[in-house]
């Protein structure tokens, strides 16, 4: 049966001493229509709601160990994705067969991803408390991999400050209608329109996304502040040493052997990353809010990230999937989310939305991607809190 349940989450015949103890035992799973089920009743719930709970209730309910960093743990994760790296290399050297190359590029573009994950956690401090090691372990992973580490590293941080905010997020952020209506058609159909949303990751690094000016490479860029523009050139000069040292074993080696060895592979990181990402703020079975002015928090932008299962690949790529937690306190090291998680979802009840379950390769994730970008389109100009809508035009 489908029941009603206020935001509150008063349980009845429960008093106030024995309410949170019963919370924990209420079981909440999503249903494909977008509610819940709390105890086998259907729940018609609203995320846009304000919670009945404060962020700084979350935060007490995760265990004190788990906001502990450990750089030697944390260098470990580096050590095995590195060996796991140059190992894939050597194999694909030794069979050097058509057979085994695409194996290969799946694999080390996998990889890749990680590494990327482990550069993003030196970039949130999560790798350690000690800023230096997190830059020079950052600038090596990103580098390594064509990503300018602190400015990607700053505009990440604009993210999160601003997660789920129309016009102040950075990362995959809804367009306005009147920004979308002056896209023209081969911007549309290339932003919306698989595979190539799963693309597009360079590009933003270049140029951002529509209605926002500005590069990642540019210390004038609008990105950064007149304080961090030092950081932003290391980081492009680092970059440019990583794009310089790939020509030259192109010279050395041929074009064709680093297309195999390098080339391909950072094509299917990309493609993780955007999945990832994207799927991290979009694709639910129930559409969730985006905000503006007044009706916007930390709080509320946060609790619409999405925790996604990527079945064996979870521990691969550092747990990122696990990223509701992730959100709102970024400085939790990725070894300790899952324990965090488990603890703060007691607090945050039918916020939380349970990831649906992944066999060994998350296949269903494809069916939530193609979804949500057939119909996720643009949010309207007015109103502060908006829901994606969908341009029939594209269907």
């Amino acid at each position: 049966m489908a029941i009603g349940l206020s935001h509150s989450y008063s349980l009845p015949s429960a008093d106030k001493n024995n309410e949170d103890e019963l919370m924990k035992k209420v079981c909440f799973s999503p249903l494909e229509n977008g509610n819940e089920v709390v105890n086998g009743d259907e729940i018609d719930f609203d995320p846009s709601e304000p919670p009945p709970f404060k962020i700084g209730d979350i935060r007490a309910a995760i265990p004190e160990h788990c906001w502990v960093k450990d750089p030697w743990r944390s260098c470990s994760y580096v050590v095995r994705d590195i060996a796991v790296a140059l190992g894939l290399v050597g194999m694909a050297l030794h069979f050097n067969s058509w057979i085994h190359w695409p194996v290969y590029w799946f694999a080390q573009g996998t990889i890749f991803w990680a590494i990327f994950v482990l550069g993003h956690d030196c970039g949130h401090g999560s790798f350690s408390d000690n800023p230096n090691l997190n830059n020079i372990v950052g600038h090596i992973l990103h580098s390594s991999i064509l990503v300018p580490y602190h400015g990607w590293r700053i505009s990440h941080r604009t993210h999160h400050q601003n997660h789920g905010h129309v016009e102040n997020d950075e990362s995959w952020v809804p367009l306005p209608e009147k920004i979308y209506k002056k896209l023209d058609m081969s911007t549309k159909f290339l932003r919306y329109k698989v595979p190539f949303p799963l693309f597009a990751y360079p590009l933003y690094l270049w140029s951002r996304s529509p209605g926002k000016k500005g590069s990642h490479f540019n210390p004038y860029s609008d990105l950064f502040k007149s304080s961090e523009r030092k950081l932003v050139l290391t980081s492009t000069v680092c970059w440019a040493a990583m794009v310089a040292f790939l020509f030259c074993l192109s010279f050395r080696f041929g074009p064709l052997l680093l297309l195999k060895l390098y080339g391909v592979p950072y094509v299917i990181f990309v493609m993780w990353l955007d999945l990832v990402t994207y799927l991290h703020h979009h694709g639910h079975e129930k559409k969730l809010p985006w905000y503006r002015g007044k009706e916007w928090s930390y709080l509320r932008g946060g609790l619409t990230t999405v925790d996604r299962d990527y079945g064996w690949f979870n521990k691969i790529h550092h747990d990122i999937g696990t990223h509701v937690i992730h959100h709102l306190f970024p400085q939790i090291p990725h070894y300790h989310l899952e324990e965090a998680t488990s603890a703060a979802k007691q607090v945050m009840g039918m916020y939380y939305r349970e990831p649906i379950k992944s066999g060994p390769v998350p296949y269903h994730l494809l069916q939530n991607l193609v979804r949500s970008v057939k119909e996720d389109h643009f949010v309207s100009d007015s109103g502060d809190i908006v829901y994606y809508q969908k341009d029939a035009q594209l269907s």
